[in-house]
């Protein structure tokens, strides 16, 4: 089989997820073509050799429809000639456009592919394209459908995590992204966004809080105790489905769950032999990619079981592994990975994550590999696994190698 490598990721800054976010006046296939851009002139990129767009995007109603990934090829500089497709594993569609390219690379399909993904969560409402789990009854009555929030709060009661815990893995994240820019760490592959004039929009992400405490979480009210407890209530769908738990404990509020945020990323992921014609350096090898589905209901603990199949899969153990980026969706998800494989913190999202610095939904898993990738070059490090946990019951993973 064919070795897929990674030569460049890039990532837009992530702007707050509303009216008042810099990003906000940024469209969706502008953001995309930013950054498609980025990775042509960083590369000195002949685009007429890349074989395909793979672009992740959740939300794939207005201005995130219709193919947005075709519509970013032809809005950005790249040659007509090269297609697009749009994909959707909710929180993974980024890291699952990026194992897409991967395997097509591994499989003899095209030299080259730029994988990614988007989200403009400020200007398209997560959830506003309807999903069946949540709104058709027949589906959602057999699956036990609760929110994400719920799920969240399930897995915190089921593993005994208590919201000291979960703030206190907040106040972290925080810290680490902050001390994450302030040295530097993500220059490498931050693009600037710019007006039409060339003044800048965002440079820097600007969700972050640096400095949230224990004391400023603990006077945030949980944020989906009502709709668990409020009768006929989610929590009464929950204790249905897992009767030994006598009560969900509502531990998850805003400042321990990732922040909604506008935010693009792309990869160039190709062949050994396209590296050597069009003079790049591979800057890591993808190793292995996986997927899997787990209990809808639960929902958010694919990260578990995905990485364990990786794991199999590609015969390494999890002390093989130097660095985690387990997307931060709400804290008992990262709790819950560290406590079920007795990972150390150390090694797992050094630089902060989602509660930091945002989730936009689409690119976020194409942003960790990028993270863990200049990561590794940074720390001299060899290998890293990025997983997320994914709605309605899914897990996501990959493993990548620096050479």
């Amino acid at each position: 089989m064919t070795d897929a490598y990674i030569y460049d990721a890039v990532r837009s800054p992530r702007g707050k997820g509303r009216k008042d976010g810099s990003l906000h006046e940024v469209t969706s296939v502008r953001l995309s073509a930013e950054v498609l851009n980025a990775i042509k002139t960083r590369n000195n990129l002949d685009t007429a050799a890349v074989e395909d767009v793979i672009w992740g995007n959740v939300t794939q109603v207005g201005e995130q429809g219709g193919c947005l990934a075709r519509s970013a090829v032809l809005l950005s500089d790249f040659n007509e000639s090269v297609p697009g497709v749009a994909i959707n594993r909710f929180c993974a569609s980024g890291l699952e456009a990026t194992n897409m390219a991967a395997n097509q690379v591994r499989g003899g399909a095209g030299q080259a592919y730029v994988s990614g993904g988007v989200e403009m969560m400020g200007r398209v409402a997560m959830g506003s394209d309807g999903a069946a789990i949540a709104v058709d009854p027949s589906l959602a009555m057999k699956t036990y459908f609760v929110p994400q929030g719920i799920s969240a709060d399930i897995i915190a009661t089921e593993y005994g995590f208590s919201r000291d815990d979960c703030d206190a893995y907040a106040v972290e994240s925080q810290k680490r992204a902050a001390a994450a820019w302030e040295d530097g760490r993500f220059d490498k592959s931050i693009v600037t966004i710019k007006d039409q004039n060339g003044l800048t929009i965002l440079d820097r992400d600007e969700y972050m809080r640096p400095g949230t405490d224990m004391q400023s979480l603990g006077s945030l009210k949980p944020s989906f105790k009502d709709m668990g407890e409020v009768m006929p209530g989610f929590d009464a769908v929950a204790l249905l489905k897992y009767p030994h738990l006598e009560k969900i404990n509502h531990v998850h509020h805003a400042g321990n769950s990732s922040g909604i945020v506008d935010g693009a990323a792309a990869l160039l992921v190709g062949t050994k032999e396209f590296g050597e014609a069009h003079g790049l350096k591979p800057r890591a090898r993808i190793r292995a990619t996986a997927k899997i589905g787990t209990d809808p209901t639960i929902m958010l603990t694919g990260p578990v079981p995905v990485t364990e199949k990786i794991l199999k899969e590609s015969g390494m153990a999890i002390s093989d592994i130097d660095l985690f980026e387990v997307n931060e969706a709400f804290a008992s998800v990262v709790l819950r990975f560290m406590q079920a494989f007795d990972v150390d913190h150390d090694k797992v999202n050094v630089n902060g994550g989602s509660i930091a610095m945002g989730h936009p939904l689409g690119a976020t898993g194409a942003m960790i590999i990028g993270t863990a990738l200049d990561e590794l070059e940074r720390s001299g490090k060899e290998t890293a696994l990025a997983t997320l946990c994914i709605a309605s019951g899914m897990g996501a993973a990959t493993i990548i190698e620096r050479v």
